[in-house]
């Protein structure tokens, strides 16, 4: 996990957000990509690439949160 550290948190932070938000109108991405998966539509392989897309980095962000809490 010394990948995870060498990621700075700012430049991170920056990233999750501006990929979990976009587009921020009518509805982020993120969003939209997890309500289709609870609903059991997420299943176009573009559809897919894009939640994957938009949630690695908020994922990541996560991951480096946890290992410095700990």
């Amino acid at each position: 996990m010394a990948w995870l550290d060498r990621i700075p948190l700012l430049p991170l932070v920056a990233v999750a957000l501006f990929l979990g938000l976009a587009p921020l109108l009518p509805e982020p991405h993120l969003v939209e990509k997890l309500r289709m998966l609870v609903h059991g539509e997420l299943t176009r392989p573009v559809d897919i690439f894009d939640l994957l897309l938009h949630a690695t980095p908020v994922v990541v962000l996560i991951a480096k949160l946890l290992r410095t809490r700990g």
